[in-house]
């Protein structure tokens, strides 16, 4: 009895300290995020890496969407210790590295010999005088979304991944007619004149906005055409952009990848019935094919983490290729640019089967729209008033231009 007794005490004992050690590797990862609970990608994110970090559990501190950017930069004042901090918008990081709260990367970049490539240049956007603040994993590029059915009735060759803009508008003048319109431009200044970014010179904060009556003479001279809606016609019929390509009658439409699932859902509630599918924007002809623009999403170390190293594993996780396949999962467009995350978003139920629009899931090179810096809203502003007198026509595109350059050097100084 007391030999028995001696081995079930032993055995308890094992036990004990076997489930002191699982305790003791049990790892939790706090997120803070925006609206954790209704984000199919946070929640794919979350499956991916606890399956493949045994021992990791993520907890997201959900915060909602419109409070996110007070109530987060509240709980970094206050010391708050939560592990990572999604980036919402551009400008937060920027005021987060300022006042401290942002962990610098470069040390574990390199301390893992991490491969930033697929990023095609977008990382840079979350860099402080060279020095890395936050890894995006999300970034929704514009694409070229077309009509497959009314290029098939016309008997017309389908848009290519690599087209010049001259090459568009001549396609769109040839689709036009018969209650069809060659292409649709939504009201933003960034559906008519973003692509002058595409070059990776350009920006849209720098003062110079001589290059923007390229785009500006283009969209005129299809509307003079009636390729394309007229801008006072969209604004006094509050015409939304999906529900105007949903109406089957515009063979084309530059637009962000993000009305991929839309057109999928409508296609599947039969709220649109035809064939489309995507090709790359336009370029001008000394810009590289498949450039484009757009924004970007990432994950930022908390400065005040008691697990920074965790936490740079899970963001550079997150990142990768690996992170990226999960997000894509969603029908979310990743930050990662790769054949096997193109694969992953090609296999998206409802998403074209034609090997161009796979494609066109891989850019040779992403700008941002516009660039954060401490005049990025006033400008945006100035720039937004002045392109709706433009579009309007109360300012020729000169005079328009003109005063987007004078206004802009006054923010400037």
């Amino acid at each position: 009895m007391k030999k028995a007794l001696a081995l079930v005490l032993a055995a308890m004992l094992l036990l004990s300290v076997a489930g002191f050690a699982v305790a003791e590797e049990a790892q939790t990862l706090t997120i803070v995020a925006w609206d954790a609970g209704t984000t199919p990608y946070l929640a794919a994110q979350k499956e991916a890496f606890e399956a493949s970090h045994p021992g990791v559990t993520i907890e997201y501190v959900d915060v909602a969407s419109q409070d996110y950017p007070v109530k987060t930069t509240t709980m970094l004042s206050g010391g708050d210790q939560s592990d990572i901090y999604i980036v919402k918008e551009l400008p937060h990081l920027l005021d987060w590295q300022a006042a401290g709260f942002a962990e610098p990367l470069n040390s574990y970049i390199e301390a893992s010999n991490y491969d930033m490539s697929g990023f095609t240049g977008i990382e840079s956007n979350y860099a402080v005088d060279g020095e890395q603040y936050a890894l995006p994993f999300r970034s929704d590029f514009w694409v070229l979304y077309y009509n497959k059915d009314l290029f098939d009735a016309a008997g017309v060759d389908y848009p290519t991944n690599d087209m010049t803009w001259e090459e568009y508008a001549e396609l769109a003048k040839k689709m036009t007619g018969d209650g069809n319109y060659g292409t649709h431009y939504h009201t933003w200044l960034s559906a008519v004149v973003n692509w002058d970014v595409c070059d990776g010179v350009n920006t849209l904060i720098d003062g110079d906005y001589t290059d923007l009556a390229y785009f500006y003479q283009l969209y005129q001279d299809l509307e003079d055409a009636g390729a394309c809606m007229s801008y006072d016609e969209l604004k006094a019929a509050g015409l939304h952009y999906s529900a105007a390509f949903a109406n089957g009658n515009i063979a084309m439409m530059p637009m962000g990848y993000w009305y991929v699932s839309t057109l999928i859902g409508y296609n599947k509630d039969g709220t649109c019935n035809f064939n489309w599918g995507i090709v790359s924007v336009p370029h001008k002809a000394d810009v590289a094919a498949g450039s484009s623009f757009g924004n970007l999403t990432g994950a930022m170390i908390n400065a005040k983490s008691e697990h920074k190293d965790l936490a740079w594993e899970y963001i550079s996780w997150l990142a990768s290729e690996e992170g990226a396949i999960a997000t894509a999962s969603t029908g979310t467009r990743p930050a990662w640019v790769s054949e096997a995350v193109a694969e992953a978003m090609a296999s998206a139920d409802g998403f074209p089967t034609d090997d161009a629009s796979k494609a066109a899931l891989i850019p040779s090179y992403v700008g941002i729209e516009i660039p954060a810096s401490e005049h990025s809203s006033e400008i945006s502003t100035i720039l937004n008033e002045e392109h709706s007198l433009i579009m309007t026509r109360e300012y020729t595109i000169d005079e328009g231009i003109e005063e987007m350059n004078e206004r802009v050097a006054e923010v400037l100084g």
